[in-house]
């Protein structure tokens, strides 16, 4: 008869975000996994399957709550405009922290590219949300003369979007909180009208 687990899932899977974070999936051995989680490689197995379902589950989750996050800060903003300002702001001040300055998502593009099926996947879809937001909260404040009226919604949309994945690039790089809101203001000024 199987043992009953010992540990909260959702718990020592934040814990391996983490070390994949700081170190991608090629840089984390199955012992730090299993020291970091405090749980034994027996328990990892049986609960994970190996480290490769580990990554692809631990990139899921920290993708959709990455996204959910983001898109949640502007959420109840007085307009679409103050929406993304909310939002680039929420970000700055969330990944100039040493301790999340990482980011699951950026390192998995890195360190995969395209050649990752299931890991292209998983960081597409994440995509698709994060600029299925972006455009429609772009599209509202261009009706609402917020923006300039001659921007290409879709390429307004994919520059925040690239904006905000090299933020997350020199956050890890170590730029500061002021560094940070440098780069979201310019991004806020090319949207002008």
């Amino acid at each position: 008869m199987a043992r009953p687990r010992n540990f909260d899932r959702d718990q020592v899977l934040d814990t391996a975000i983490h070390v994949f974070r700081e170190h991608g999936f090629e840089g984390t051995s199955t012992e730090e996994l299993v020291a970091a989680m405090g749980i034994g490689r027996q328990s990892l197995y049986g609960a994970f399957g190996d480290k490769r379902s580990l990554y692809l589950e631990a990139l899921r989750r920290y993708s959709a709550h990455s996204v959910a996050d983001l898109i949640g800060a502007g959420r109840g903003s007085g307009s679409p405009l103050q929406a993304i300002e909310a939002m680039l702001r929420y970000f700055t001040e969330h990944h100039a922290r040493a301790e999340t300055a990482a980011c699951l998502g950026v390192g998995a593009i890195c360190e995969f590219g395209t050649a990752d099926a299931q890991v292209r996947q998983i960081t597409h879809e994440s995509g698709l949300v994060l600029g299925r937001f972006l455009e429609r909260t772009l599209g509202e404040a261009q009706a609402l003369g917020e923006i300039d009226a001659a921007l290409d919604i879709k390429a307004s949309a994919r520059f925040i979007a690239t904006t905000l994945m090299g933020m997350k690039v020199a956050a890890r790089g170590g730029a500061s909180a002021g560094e940070l809101r440098g780069i979201a203001e310019l991004a806020l000024r090319s949207l002008a009208r």
